[in-house]
This record gives C-alpha cells, sequence and structure tokens, in this order.
C-alpha cells in the first residue's frame, strides 16, 4: 500500500481499460438473456444523444443503472470476480497498468476513481493494487433487493473532484505533486485537482483542453 504523500489517481472506462464497462457488461448479460431488446434499446438511444452532449454522464449513468431495479443484490456480488476475470482483466491497458506499476514504486498511493459500480470494481481494485477506491454505490433495500437508483451521487464529473479532495485531505496529500489520468471532458474536475494531469486516448473536447494546457496525452499501448 502506498504511504507516501503523494496520489495517483486513474478513472477506469477508456483509461485503465480500453473499452467502455457498460459495453462489456450489456453484451455479457444479452448473451445469457438476463436483459430484454427494450433495455438495449433504450441505451442505444440514450447512448446517440450522449455522444452528441445532449445528456450528461449522471443521465447516462443513471439509465444503465436503471437495469437493476427489483433484483437481488447478493448474485451480482457473488459473480464480481469472476465476471471481472473474464471479461474486464483482458481488457486492461498495457501502457495504464505500467503507469500504475511506476507510481506504486515510487510509495504513491494509488486511487482508481470511476463513476462506476463497487462490486464491480472491487476486484479490479485489488488486483491491480490500488489502495483507495472512489465510485458509485448501488442502493440496497432491506429485503437485499436493488432499487435501481444509488447511494449517494453518482461518482463523474464534479464529484469525482470532490471525493478525491476529500481524500487527500484526510491521508495529507500533496495534489500539485500528485498526478490524475483520464480520457473524458467529465474527467476534466479530476485532472484539474492535481499538478501532473494525463489525457488517456482522449475524447475530442478533453483533447482540446489538454492542448490548451500542456496536458501530456497517453496512449494505451
Amino acid at each position: 500500500m502506498g504511504t507516501g504523500s503523494i496520489g495517483a489517481f486513474f478513472d477506469f472506462d477508456r483509461t485503465l481499460i480500453d473499452v467502455e464497462s457498460p459495453r462489456l457488461g450489456i453484451r455479457y448479460l444479452w448473451d445469457r438473456r438476463l436483459i430484454t431488446m427494450r433495455y438495449i434499446l433504450k441505451v442505444m438511444a440514450s447512448n446517440i444523444l450522449y455522444q452528441r452532449h445532449l445528456i450528461s454522464d449522471e443521465t447516462m449513468a443513471k439509465i444503465l443503472i436503471s437495469f437493476y431495479r427489483g433484483k437481488p443484490f447478493a448474485p451480482f456480488q457473488e459473480g464480481a470476480a469472476d465476471y471481472y476475470r473474464e471479461v474486464l482483466k483482458p481488457h486492461l491497458a498495457p501502457n495504464i497498468v505500467a503507469r500504475v506499476r511506476e507510481h506504486q514504486q515510487k510509495g504513491h498511493v494509488l486511487v482508481l476513481v470511476s463513476a462506476g459500480l463497487r462490486y464491480l470494481l472491487n476486484p479490479v481494485a485489488e488486483d491491480v493494487g490500488f489502495d483507495h477506491l472512489l465510485c458509485t454505490d448501488l442502493e440496497i433495500g432491506p429485503d437485499g433487493i436493488l432499487t435501481g437508483r444509488t447511494t449517494g451521487p453518482i461518482c463523474t464529473e464534479g464529484r469525482k473532484r470532490d471525493l478525491a479532495k476529500a481524500l487527500a485531505v484526510e491521508l495529507g496529500l500533496d495534489l500539485k505533486a500528485s498526478s490524475a489520468y483520464g480520457n473524458h471532458q467529465a474527467d476534466i474536475p479530476l485532472l484539474e485537482l492535481v499538478g501532473k494531469a494525463y489525457a488517456v486516448e482522449p475524447t475530442e473536447e478533453l483533447r482540446k483542453v489538454a492542448c490548451e494546457r500542456g496536458w501530456p496525452i497517453v496512449r494505451f499501448r
């Protein structure tokens, strides 16, 4: 575990892994007949709006999370480790994992920061070696049934920054000496928080900001 006063914050989708994890999840669920075509069409239509910046990162996340409404949480949690090993781990981006290792060797505190769900990201954080995980928590009813909502805000945009800043204060991290990696314009508040920001295979919007501010662009390989 990192014990120094410097942090390294990594986004997950299209940063630590080279794809958007919801796409993998939807394919996985469809192959097992666990989702309907109606849900897929809803996600596809929403994604078109999202790609055109007509709906926010948070709104898109809420649409995806609506899948969980009325379902028991236990099977998802029990299958998370196998899902990571079989579906997510093959998509770890070699160059970004190498960056994680570099920070790890320097004794930096490693933080995974994602809009993704805790039960899915716990195996990732454990396997790759992150010290802390800042993410989104599903709301679970007293009967163990998921409500389709989250406990607290979705960890995106300003929420990423706020959680990272709070953790930095708690751990006494020097943010000016710390690093952050992200791929999307929604990561800009997090990237602005540190002294060393890196744009990973960035969207066009993030690329423009990175060029304006002199943030290095990092490739997956």
